[in-house]
């Protein structure tokens, strides 16, 4: 069903690894047609007119990077750069000094360079259809159509098509991250069991930040040394009241390091039994001495804690459904029309929504049951149908709506209820949390193995450290 597919308890990665990806155009984010870029940052365009010579010749673009068989442009960097800063300063943050932004960018940009490539070799693809989809999904979070997007783009400066292949982009990425993830989250009903058992499993959540000094792999005792080094002046740097947020935009080179180190909310029986020990003790505020991991030297900041409620009720919902998929023969308009038609003949002239929904419905999952989605809480058909049945009353029909895809749906609700789901949900949160820390190692594994047998070359020398590495290598 697409937007509809049934997603019972998702699983909930332990870090947004997306963000290794470099992030979307500012743009794609929260867009206004008319709304300038915030002040103090700049568009592609301005930063290409501040580059050209004296004399107003336009200089040729150089290889800022080399990674692999793919190269890195001044063009990209400067244009990621603008985007960061962007978004940096639209969400209040203060922008680090521009050499060290310019090395963390790049930082990026080598990684998801790395990544796309992976995708590549993997055959991994992705259709023009689910880019089209993404581009809409996109235009409708900042509440325009994809002309009106486009419109804003071009007043803006941004080409089009390089938005698109760089939405592409992402979405490879995104395949591979959960490829590599997925392929390590199979839990077994005895881990299930011993973590239930467990103390930490009542612990509830921690919301941390990090700052990871990072080591390549094999490190030799002097880069081991230097990054230790750096570690311990952090730390001093942290003891003198310099905010954790810049320093690790700063000096982290973990992916979340442009987002000042934030991993978000984590179940602590999510982390592993060493860090665990060490947050146990921390309030809001406190954060470690260095800690050494196999990805280098590790600085963690509690910025929170939440205890779950002892006992799980929810509210249950029973609904029907039907739905018009867009096909080869089947326009997205012909789609509306007939789902609108459907639904007068439901509301106004009383037809059978099940009859209706054995007939006509292009959803195989409840088409021969006459629509009927069974019991289930909010989130298990998706957020928007979720909040969509939070809202209506049994017996109501909702509007026909569009899913990203393109598809028009109808929901008919029937019923509530309220369900103790305490012992179904202690079960499922235990899979998510093992299945999460599992996904989570192999995945930082993947990444440093990716380093660690590339070849990456950066071309400028103030920006030699920007690599994975902090040196040229190739293996």
């Amino acid at each position: 069903m697409s937007m509809m597919t049934r997603h019972r308890f998702p699983v909930r990665l332990a870090l947004v690894l997306a963000s290794c990806a470099f992030a979307l155009p500012a743009f794609a984010q929260l867009l206004s047609p008319n709304a300038p870029p915030p002040a103090g940052t700049q568009n592609p365009s301005m930063l290409a007119q501040q580059a050209a010579a004296p004399n107003g010749v336009q200089p040729l673009d150089r290889i800022v990077a080399v990674v692999n068989d793919g190269v890195i442009l001044q063009s990209q960097l400067n244009q990621t750069m603008a985007t960061v800063a962007q978004q940096i300063t639209a969400s209040g943050g203060k922008l680090p000094p521009k050499d060290v932004l310019e090395k963390q960018v790049l930082q990026r940009l080598i990684l998801n360079e790395l990544l796309v490539q992976k995708a590549h070799d993997n055959g991994v693809r992705v259709p023009d259809a689910q880019v089209d989809a993404a581009v809409a999904n996109i235009a409708r979070q900042n509440k325009m159509s994809v002309p009106q997007m486009q419109a804003a783009m071009q007043q803006q400066g941004v080409d089009y098509a390089s938005f698109r292949e760089q939405l592409r982009d992402q979405l490879l990425v995104r395949q591979v991250q959960q490829q590599v993830m997925q392929s390590s989250a199979q839990v077994s009903d005895a881990e299930i069991d011993n973590l239930i058992a467990s103390p930490a499993f009542k612990q509830g959540e921690v919301h941390l930040s990090r700052i990871l000094v990072g080591l390549p792999e094999g490190a030799d005792s002097e880069q081991i040394a230097a990054a230790k080094a750096k570690a311990d002046k952090i730390e001093a740097e942290l003891k003198a009241g310099k905010s954790f947020a810049a320093l690790a935009v700063s000096n982290s080179s973990a992916p979340e390091a442009l987002d000042g180190g934030d991993l978000g909310w984590r179940r602590v029986d999510e982390l592993s039994p060493g860090v665990q020990q060490v947050v146990d003790p921390m309030q809001p505020g406190d954060y470690t001495a260095p800690l050494r991991d196999a990805s280098g030297f590790t600085i963690l900041k509690l910025d929170g804690k939440r205890t779950p409620d002892a006992k799980q009720i929810v509210t249950e919902y029973h609904a029907r459904h039907l739905m018009i998929k867009p096909t080869a023969v089947v326009s997205a308009q012909a789609a509306k029309d007939k789902i609108t038609k459907l639904y007068h003949e439901i509301v106004d002239d009383h037809a059978d929504f099940a009859k209706l929904a054995k007939q006509d419905s292009d959803d195989p999952s409840t088409a021969n049951v006459g629509g009927d989605m069974g019991w289930f809480m909010q989130g298990d058909w998706g957020t928007e149908v979720g909040k969509l049945l939070a809202g209506m009353q049994p017996g109501q029909v909702s509007q026909p709506f569009e899913s990203p895809d393109g598809s028009w749906h109808i929901i008919q609700l029937l019923g509530t209820r309220q369900a103790d789901k305490t012992k179904e949900l202690e079960r499922e949160q235990a899979r998510q949390a093992i299945a999460a820390r599992k996904g989570q190692q192999a995945y930082e594994q993947f990444l440093r193995d990716l380093e660690s047998t590339a070849y990456i070359s950066i071309r400028l020398p103030e920006l030699a450290d920007a690599s994975p590495a902090a040196a040229d290598h190739a293996q």
